[in-house]
């Protein structure tokens, strides 16, 4: 699939992690946070943290270096999520109904489980063969993963590039989709905005919110994801609808027949 930057020169890019890190609360980096770090720094896990590439309402993501094959550096993904800034209300309705999770927990300790979750669901996403970034490593609020770039420089959303094949490539995120549902997930957030174009594959990316297909809100969060990938490909000419996605890609079983028609 052919993709090219969109409104986007390269330098931009290459610029915009100094952009971001004028934006990083130092509330990010608390003293926990920083604990963890010197952790994987002084265990070999990783050689530095080298500056952040992007930033949401409640993790922020660092490119870090490490060693790998041949004692080679090799790029990964940090990603911290916020203990303060976190919105436990945003939270509630995936973790309500979601069996691995204590709501009596404290704040820290529920955005610990959520990055956890994050790592369990590309964990699932990794075995299933779903496109997802490669989770290497966890540890209370900190997610080590793969990182999508090319020469150091993070690959562009697809909300950021100019899609060249779109019927091609919604083909692609519907098959995707299909293993997601597969693998027993509903991603629960999936849209433009969390899609990367990597070496011209789209790999679904910000994982924390996905939930097993037992929970009681998966059906709608499904018809939410199917509507939101059906909105981006219909104004680029693809014949879709959230409808026609979701009978595509909506689990088969006669469990998940079942909590439909109960809705």
């Amino acid at each position: 699939m052919a993709a090219r930057p969109s409104k986007r020169k390269l330098p931009e890019r290459e610029f915009k992690p100094q952009k971001e890190r004028l934006k990083i609360s130092n509330k990010v980096l608390d003293d926990k946070v920083v604990e963890v770090l010197a952790w994987l720094i002084n265990t070999r896990r990783i050689e530095s943290v080298d500056y952040p590439i992007s930033q949401g309402k409640e993790a922020v993501v660092f490119r870090a270096t490490r060693k790998g094959k041949d004692d080679k550096d090799e790029f990964v993904a940090i990603k911290i999520f916020k203990y303060e800034t976190s919105s436990f209300k945003n939270m509630l309705k995936y973790i309500e109904g979601d069996r691995n999770f204590d709501l009596r927990k404290n704040r820290r300790l529920l955005v610990n489980d959520w990055a956890r979750k994050e790592y369990s669901n590309l964990q699932i996403c990794q075995k299933c063969g779903v496109s997802a970034p490669k989770p290497f490593l966890h540890r209370k609020n900190v997610l080590i993963m793969e990182f999508l770039g090319v020469g150091g420089i993070q690959s562009a959303l697809l909300e950021e590039v100019v899609v060249e094949n779109p019927e091609k490539l919604f083909l692609e995120i519907v098959g995707e989709m299909k293993k997601i549902s597969a693998a027993g997930l509903v991603h629960a957030d999936l849209s433009s905005f969390n899609i990367i174009l990597h070496e011209g594959r789209p790999v679904i990316i910000d994982w924390a919110q996905g939930v097993e297909i037992a929970h009681p809100n998966a059906n709608a969060f499904l018809s939410k994801d199917c509507g939101n990938i059906a909105h981006f490909f219909s104004r680029l000419g693809v014949d879709c609808s959230e409808k026609k996605i979701f009978d595509a890609v909506a689990p088969k079983t006669e469990a998940w027949k079942q909590k439909v028609a109960g809705e």
